[in-house]
């Protein structure tokens, strides 16, 4: 019956999600045990990934912390890994989870600062060449001294808030309603094409300024996680990992530029489109509108968010605490000074991040999988086997590979963890040494933004408010990336070859 209990379940079971994608989840929870009894955890534990995989593919049917929730609690019942583990990773990649719940809702309070700058970039300048020049390279030099999951944020902010200007304008709503951006209903017919145009033009000025973080990211000991973690082991400072890295990570980042031009050019892989006329007049009367609704309290507030700005990038790039307690700080700060005292008011701040950080502990889950049950050992046992001239460039591929199927930061704590035991067993001299230590630094960050999982900065766009917005499917994520990740898994690995 269409109105019995079971029936009722079965519609709750994931919502709205398609009948086809929950028989799917359905399926992988029915399939696990059977194969951890059949086929044995180690091949288990490689189907989980690849379940994993799929509910982040499917992020638009379903925010995937629900299926892969499911499969991660499954994963510690059937023993793949235990909730100590779980805890151990959440534990080792804290800073991670702070950044995201403190730095991501600071980032919230400056949106007014953030939407003023931005705005007037978008409608001065006219060029979408030069346009995509400033977000990438903006991007890569803030990715470089601050941290890419808060440049991320602002992209992220920016362009939600020139999609929700725009969307209110086509819709012809009122501007003093609540306004849902999430649907196309009240769309007028004649707006449709600029809007699609305009969803185009954001999506990929967003991939350039998410591709800008890796070029940027790369380069310095804060600019990534595992950077700092390399560099710890190393025995590095700031100057020496810059000039160490500077070999790989120069060329690759002229050649992302180049890359950013030909693919504005050529309007390949999705790229191209133009700012519609009517969008760029919208956003220009929208400037002048809130120009001149400014009040002093207004440019007061705006003032506080520049100077909180300036801090903030002080604060980071002389990295004097945590990301994350820096972003509370700017919390504070923020929330102080602009006089933002009610709780329902800075509840607001929170709603974009602590979805995703549940999403990453679940993802640690995973993490935890791979690391219990040594699924990459064979992996790395032949790339440790190899011929001492090889090793470099073999290392720079396998890090590379397997970033971008797990995390990054994972992939780079069992390789260099494995380098440092063969340095001090006597195994390879301390040049060889630093040479692998490049060659896993710069595979970890470079060739693993093919995928979304790859980077937690990429995974925080695809499951971000803005990705439905603009249709950035899990599939548009690879498919825009593919032109970068090949020149820069391409130009990383012939200066990993040549130069190192």
């Amino acid at each position: 019956m269409k109105n019995s209990i079971s029936h009722a379940l079965g519609n709750n079971f994931l919502g709205s999600s398609p009948l086809w994608y929950k028989q799917a989840v359905i399926a992988f929870l029915i399939i696990n045990p059977i194969a951890v009894i059949t086929l044995g955890p180690f091949i288990t534990g490689w189907l989980l990934i690849i379940e994993f995989i799929f509910t982040l593919g499917m992020a638009l049917k379903c925010y995937p912390l629900q299926p892969g929730g499911l499969i991660a609690i499954q994963a510690v019942i059937l023993g793949l890994t235990t909730s100590d583990g779980v805890y151990h990773e959440v534990i080792k990649n804290f800073d991670v989870i702070l950044l995201l719940m403190f730095m991501v809702a600071g980032i919230y309070f400056m949106q007014d600062m953030l939407l003023f700058i931005f705005n007037k970039l978008l409608v001065k300048i006219r060029s979408k060449v030069i346009i995509s020049l400033v977000f990438s390279l903006s991007a890569a030099v803030l990715s470089a001294f601050l941290d890419a999951l808060t440049v991320t944020a602002v992209l992220i902010s920016v362009s939600v808030g020139f999609y929700s200007v725009y969307h209110k304008v086509a819709s012809e709503q009122d501007p003093n309603k609540k306004h849902n951006p999430n649907s196309d209903d009240n769309i007028l017919p004649v707006n449709q094409r600029d809007l699609g145009e305009f969803r185009s033009f954001l999506r990929s000025l967003l991939m350039h300024g998410a591709i800008g973080t890796a070029l940027g990211g790369v380069s310095t000991l804060v600019g990534e996680p595992q950077n700092l973690l390399i560099a710890k082991v190393a025995g590095w400072d700031f100057a020496e990992f810059f000039l160490r890295v500077a070999p790989i990570s120069m060329p690759v980042l002229a050649c992302g530029l180049i890359t950013v031009v030909i693919l504005e050019k050529t309007k390949w892989f999705d790229y191209g489109a133009r700012l519609p006329e009517n969008v760029r007049n919208i956003l220009k009367k929208f400037e002048e509108e809130e120009s001149k609704k400014s009040t002093n309290k207004h440019k007061a507030q705006l003032i506080i968010q520049g100077v909180v700005s300036i801090i903030l990038m002080l604060s980071l790039a002389f990295h004097v605490a945590e990301v994350g307690l820096v972003g509370l700080m700017v919390i504070v700060l923020l929330t102080a000074f602009n006089g933002i005292t009610e709780e329902h008011q800075i509840g607001h701040a929170f709603e974009e991040a602590l979805p995703f950080t549940a999403l990453l502990v679940v993802f640690f889950t995973i993490v935890s999988v791979i690391h219990e049950q040594h699924l990459f050992q064979p992996i790395i046992d032949v790339v440790l086997n190899m011929p001492t001239d090889s090793q470099p460039i073999m290392f720079f591929i396998a890090n590379g590979l397997l970033s971008a199927i797990s995390d990054n930061v994972f992939v780079a704590t069992v390789y260099i963890g494995e380098v440092k035991e063969a340095l001090d067993a006597g195994t390879i001299t301390q040049e060889h040494f630093n040479t692998l230590a490049v060659a896993i630094n710069t595979g970890t960050n470079l060739p693993s933004v093919a995928t979304p999982n790859g980077q937690a900065a990429f995974l925080f766009l695809l499951t971000s408010a803005i990705a439905p917005l603009l249709r950035l499917s899990y599939g548009k994520m690879v498919w825009m990336a593919l032109p970068y990740t090949i020149v820069l898994s391409t130009v990383g690995g012939l200066c990993v070859v040549y130069f190192l």
